[in-house]
């Protein structure tokens, strides 16, 4: 047995230090002043976001990018109480979502796209942050790449609270993974908060046609699909003025639902690689739970555990650092104590999310 758990860290370790590697094979981009192009469509779909919507448009009415090339679309994805624009210097218009599958992200993005009349969409959420160069970013990448579908960085604003410097680490975690599988050309994932694509693309792909019966998954699903068809048309933008800011949840029970909507679409990946390294993680994670379990009964002696648990924490915290110093120019926070409950906690969320349920917006989906 011990033999059996050091042989899966010995693969989880290989698998990380691969996205680590690849990591550092995605270049960084800086914007390089060109002059603006690209045409842009922010979809945003909420639901009872009054309060987070006006700090999103402020963010938007600052944005450093000539106001006729880019516009807003809100989708009210049936809010308790309807939300009223006020004036800006950009075009804003606020549209109902028009459900017509079990997932309301999706159909809140395939409605606005009856609306959209620009080449490129850019999706983000109601309770985001955009910086003034987001879309200058995007534009001068495009100008400079071939590409039809970029994918962005997320990161928390956090207070100082062991929860949020937990999330922001979790997080963290699948950001450089993200990165990482995007170097090694093999990318799976992204984060619907700041992914852009031209309509074009979402026609040849049929939108999300195929994955209706999953709640969530407008964002990796979509990509999978376009790596699949247009595997060099899709790149991933490593930009510091690219990266949106977003709220971590308020408590332990709203993150452990989202994660597990988020794990949630594992097993419908499309993506080999993707599946594969989401059951490494998730050995690598339970490992250490059997580990720490061996200690309590007697059966691992305390530096075994020890051992097992330096050369894992180690590795992780290669892949953290570096995406962290990316994300956030900050030096990581409580990364011990997360990281002893961090294979609890996720190794919980992947076998719920196998069966269990969840809530989302005020509503339950289930698996």
């Amino acid at each position: 047995m011990i033999f059996g758990l050091f042989a899966i860290l010995t693969i989880y370790s290989i698998s990380i230090s691969l996205l680590i590697y690849g990591f550092f094979k995605v270049k960084k981009y800086q914007k390089t002043d060109l002059k603006p192009k690209t045409s842009f469509t922010i979809i945003v779909p909420f639901r009872n976001e009054k309060e987070n919507l006006p700090i999103l448009l402020e963010s938007f009415s600052n944005l450093n990018y000539p106001r006729d090339l880019f516009e807003v679309i809100l989708v009210d994805d049936s809010s308790n109480e309807k939300f009223q624009v006020s004036s800006f210097r950009f075009q804003v218009s606020i549209i109902d979502n028009i459900r017509i599958s079990n997932s309301p992200k999706k159909d809140a993005i395939t409605t606005a796209m009856q609306h959209v009349k620009t080449d490129w969409v850019i999706t983000t959420d109601a309770d985001c942050i955009v910086l003034k160069n987001w879309l200058l970013a995007f534009d001068n990448y495009i100008q400079e790449n071939k590409v039809s579908m970029l994918a962005g960085a997320v990161r928390y604003q956090c207070k100082n609270s062991f929860l949020d410097h937990f999330q922001q680490l979790d997080l963290t975690s699948l950001q450089g993974a993200t990165i990482g599988s995007f170097g090694l050309n093999k990318g799976f994932m992204c984060n619907g908060a700041n992914f852009a694509y031209t309509k074009s693309l979402f026609e040849k792909l049929n939108g999300f046609g195929g994955n209706e019966k999953i709640a969530s998954g407008d964002d990796v699903f979509l990509l999978q699909k376009a790596i699949e068809k247009f595997p060099k048309e899709v790149q991933y933008l490593k930009a510091d003025e690219a990266i949106v800011v977003t709220k971590p949840t308020e408590n332990w029970k709203s993150l452990f639902y989202q994660r597990v909507r988020w794990a949630a679409k594992t097993t419908s990946y499309k993506s080999t690689f993707g599946k594969f390294l989401g059951l490494i993680v998730f050995f690598g994670n339970l490992s250490f739970v059997f580990g720490f379990f061996f200690l309590l009964f007697g059966i691992w002696s305390y530096p075994i555990f020890v051992l097992f648990a330096f050369f894992k924490f180690a590795i992780d915290y290669v892949l953290l650092s570096i995406t962290n110093q990316f994300l956030t120019k900050n030096r990581i926070k409580s990364f011990l104590l997360s990281s002893l409950l961090y294979p609890f906690f996720s190794s919980t969320v992947a076998l719920y999310s196998l069966f269990g349920s969840y809530e989302w917006k005020d509503r339950q989906f289930k698996k």
